[in-house]
């Protein structure tokens, strides 16, 4: 980095506080108690992210006499729920490449199963009048180097071929009609599949639906150890236990109760910087007037978009892993990546030289080796998890309840039989191969951005056995 590059992205980056700006609200709602003393219901989530609130919120809708405890071992929301980029994608395969690729044959129903479950987000936002901001504009591939938008391109004619459409390919002067930057060359805009919205106002919404269909919801309960009763279940907490006939697990990347799960997942920090307001002339200077959500194409990519008043959030880059999977707020902040994010800023928007960062945050996701969610249950069928989302959960989460929800009632239908839903991915290794191996992913990958895409070795590899790491 030139040493003025430097302090120009280090100035920018003074007065920014150290917090979600999604938290940042003066209209986040106060935390509920904690459990003190036993509790018994027929279902039980953990966690009170995107996962366990979809759960707790489907179970009472498909039987509203069912009773339902949700715990929440911090806040609700307060986790990547909360931290995220609020990109709602239709995709339940972290993309439509990634889905083709592991599950050929059940593609196109993987596809009507994401628009169906999308829809049916945009209906419970307005059927339960939460207000988060959800704008479903799409979002743009964007090829920076001429290799990426060749990729685009062949991708764009693979999809067509294979009858996917609703996406259109944007040469470099029709992509940066739509949002101005000398860096852009062109890209592909899903003008359907993604939405925009304000995360934590979605977390705190779905908690409120939760209570006003009777979910009791106790916060600043974590779940210590689940086992086996007389009638079913039982969850230790630190004030109290619940009894329950079913348990749903929505903890994520936190280290599940069901400890054979683990090895499937690693926590990976992602980083994200959200800038002041941009004035009326600033906004001009880029464009933007239809809001879509952009991330980049290259392996270390960025993703950003538009806040409701004209934040740029830009986030994405560095994904990395603590030794033996620590997660730990001292690793929320990495001024290091902030300074490297800044500067990324700038070289893609130079036009908004002088602009501030009003907040630098981070957070941990739960990553799996194939980068899409997976399900099973535990205790003869009592228990079900859902996890791996690997950054792309606002959305899939949603359908992963369904699908706890399911295995939890032994159904059978078009959920359950999916091979996406009855197979798992590939373990992580024990340490410390897990952080040699993800450590030597990381530098491949760059290295890969810094050589025109090509893959060494290590990483044809990782493709041929359908291992990868991402966040």
């Amino acid at each position: 980095m030139a040493p003025a590059a430097m302090r120009i992205a280090a100035q920018s980056l003074s007065d920014a506080k150290p917090v979600s700006f999604w938290l940042d609200d003066p209209g986040k709602p106060e935390a509920l108690p904690a459990l003190t003393g036993d509790e018994r219901c027929d279902l039980l989530v953990v966690g009170g992210g995107y996962s366990g609130l979809w759960t707790a919120l489907i179970a009472k809708e498909r039987d509203p006499e069912r009773d339902v405890v949700l715990i929440e071992g911090h806040e609700v929301g307060w986790a990547a729920s909360g931290r995220n980029g609020g990109f709602c994608a239709a995709s339940l395969t972290h993309g439509l490449p990634n889905g083709v690729e592991r599950w050929p044959d059940e593609i196109h129903k993987l596809e009507k199963l994401g628009e169906r479950n999308l829809d049916a987000i945009e209906d419970a936002v307005a059927r339960y009048g939460i207000d988060c901001e959800f704008e479903r504009t799409g979002e743009i591939d964007v090829a920076t180097e001429p290799y990426q938008l060749e990729e685009l391109h062949e991708w764009h004619e693979e999809m067509t071929k294979l009858g996917f459409t609703g996406t259109d390919f944007l040469d470099g002067d029709a992509l940066r009609a739509e949002v101005d930057s000398p860096t852009f060359l062109g890209g592909l805009w899903d003008r359907r599949g993604v939405a925009m919205l304000h995360p934590a106002k979605l977390a705190w919404g779905l908690k409120q639906a939760c209570l006003d269909l009777g979910v009791r919801i106790y916060e600043h309960t974590r779940g210590l150890e689940l086992a086996r009763t007389a009638t079913g279940m039982g969850v230790r907490t630190p004030y109290g236990r619940i009894f329950a006939r079913r348990v749903a697990l929505g903890t994520n990347v936190f280290p599940s109760l069901v400890k054979r799960v683990r090895p499937f997942t690693v926590p990976v920090y992602d980083y994200a910087l959200m800038t002041e307001p941009l004035s009326a002339d600033q906004l001009a200077s880029i464009g933007w007037k239809n809001r879509q959500g952009l991330g980049d194409s290259a392996n270390q990519f960025h993703y950003f978009r538009l806040s409701a008043d004209n934040r740029i959030l830009w986030g994405g880059y560095d994904a990395i892993y603590p030794y033996g999977g620590r997660v730990s707020a001292e690793l929320d902040q990495r001024p290091e990546t902030f300074l490297k994010l800044a500067e990324q800023f700038f070289d893609c928007f130079p036009q908004l030289a002088g602009i501030r960062f009003s907040h630098a945050w981070g957070g941990a996701i739960d990553t799996c080796s194939r980068f899409s969610a997976f399900f099973g249950t535990a205790h003869q069928g009592q228990v079900a998890y859902a996890a791996g989302f690997t950054g792309l959960g606002v959305g899939s989460t949603r359908f992963g309840a369904d699908v706890m929800l399911d295995l939890l009632a032994g159904e059978q239908n078009e959920r359950t039989t999916l091979e996406m839903v009855r197979t798992k991915p590939m373990p992580f290794p024990p340490e410390p191969f897990a952080w040699a191996g993800i450590e030597l992913t990381r530098k491949s990958l760059a290295r890969a951005d810094n050589n025109q895409g090509r893959r060494n070795l290590w990483l044809k590899t990782m493709d041929r056995l359908g291992l990868g790491f991402d966040s």
